[in-house]
């Protein structure tokens, strides 16, 4: 079943490039699906903060959380507006001038205020989501937070109703004027790698496929 689309808003409408845009539920959720790092702006005391942060997704609601005395954790407790965007660089795209230039990228900008999830068995089921987003399988083996633990933290969602894509793919788009320069254009492509497993000094336990096969994506 198609879910219906997100519909935009004078916040989450593209005005720049407008085709690049989608409000396709299926596209922001596969790309918040592949990112890691989540950017989170809000104001406090009249300043505006910027600050990344871990996610994770569960359904229509992004998963974010931390310290239960954050300043950050508790001023978006407070019913603040949000701005949360997720950025993946897909490559350097290099025309012949250098005022052409431009990346091939896939971005989410969501808005919204965040709620404190409430109940035990929600909060886990959070915090399982968050921490199955950095790394598939995790939650299979390692230890689930304590009592003592679970009350240090806070976690908060953030319905994602109010969102949209931005999408770049393709060659550079030179000016006409330009084509005749003995100069190479195209896209260098870039892509997220994991490199080789390093073990803690003094972790004896096999290294579980989950890392051996690691990839975003």
């Amino acid at each position: 079943m198609t879910e219906p689309a997100i519909h935009p808003t004078r916040n989450t409408r593209v005005g720049r490039h407008p085709e690049r845009a989608s409000y396709d539920r299926s596209v922001i959720h596969a790309i918040l699906d592949e990112g890691l790092v989540a950017h989170v702006g809000f104001v406090v005391h009249g300043r505006p903060v910027v600050l990344p942060m871990g996610y994770g997704r569960l359904g229509d609601r992004l998963i974010l959380h931390g310290s239960a005395v954050s300043r950050m954790l508790r001023t978006l407790t407070d019913g603040v507006e949000a701005c949360v965007t997720v950025t993946l660089l897909d490559g350097l795209v290099l025309a012949r001038s250098t005022f052409h230039h431009s990346m091939n990228y896939r971005s989410v900008a969501l808005f919204g205020r965040a709620r404190v999830v409430e109940g035990d068995m929600a909060r886990r089921e959070a915090l399982d989501a968050l921490v199955e987003h950095l790394v598939p399988g995790r939650t299979r083996d390692a230890r689930p937070p304590s009592p003592a633990e679970m009350e240090a933290t806070e976690v908060l969602e953030l319905p994602i109703d109010e969102a949209s894509a931005k999408i770049r793919t393709g060659p550079p788009v030179d000016a006409s004027g330009d084509l005749g320069l003995d100069v190479w254009a195209g896209v260098v492509p870039l892509r997220q790698v994991a490199g080789p497993p390093e073990p803690a000094p003094d972790a004896d336990a096999p290294v579980p496929d989950y890392v051996t096969g690691y990839s975003r994506g």
